[in-house]
């Protein structure tokens, strides 16, 4: 992707809101400009999965030390998640041998998730595919693969944030992107000679793993 350079920001700094006490840190996954000709950047959080948008008079650099380390944090997180797992199924395979997983197909919303996922699931040995999807084409793209890899397990991921009219934390149309969610979990229930053998996890993640 070209770099985008727009008032000292581009697509990729980490970055946090000055409005917001500097609470979370984002990435900037996209610059956009309104109507009114002022330039918004489209956030992604770095260890929580939520997605927002902010003014760019409103963001400063985030600390890159402090943000290392929390990369870092969740890495050993998944290190330590995947060395109880195998410890775990090591167990259970020595007591049952005839024990197997399904095949996983995983769709997430971002690039770099995908990849976290991708090396997550191969520290565990499972047999999994993973597809950097946007939230929004999850639903139209869900069937296609299903057909192309025929999972046993469908995961399907992303990033997601309340709208700022939004009334109710209860109503799915207050939600950036729950809504491809919940259509492509219908889409996926259509697949398949026997629909209710696939087992199903859609969600929007607040935070990875």
């Amino acid at each position: 992707m070209p770099e985008v350079i727009v008032l000292n920001f581009k697509i990729g700094d980490m970055v946090e809101r000055k409005s917001y006490s500097r609470d979370l840190m984002f990435i900037i996954d996209r610059i956009i400009s309104t109507e009114e000709g002022e330039n918004i950047a489209i956030l992604k959080g770095l260890d929580k999965r939520i997605e927002a948008d902010s003014p760019l008079h409103d963001l400063e650099f985030a600390d890159r030390c402090l943000a290392k380390r929390k990369i870092a944090r969740i890495d050993n997180r998944l290190d330590e998640r995947a060395e109880e797992y195998l410890r775990k199924t090591t167990r259970t395979r020595w007591a049952s041998p005839y024990m197997r997983t399904g095949k996983i197909l995983h769709l997430d919303g971002d690039r770099k998730y995908s990849e976290k996922s991708t090396a997550y699931y191969k520290k565990l040995g499972l047999n999994a595919i993973v597809r950097n999807i946007p939230e929004s084409r999850q639903p139209q793209v869900v069937v296609p693969m299903l057909t192309r890899y025929k999972p046993d397990i469908l995961v399907m991921t992303g990033h997601d944030a309340i709208l700022k009219k939004g009334r109710s934390y209860n109503y799915l149309y207050n939600y950036r992107n729950s809504k491809y969610f919940v259509k492509a979990v219908q889409e996926a229930r259509k697949w398949g000679e026997d629909p209710s053998k696939l087992v199903i996890f859609a969600r929007s993640m607040s935070k990875f793993f």
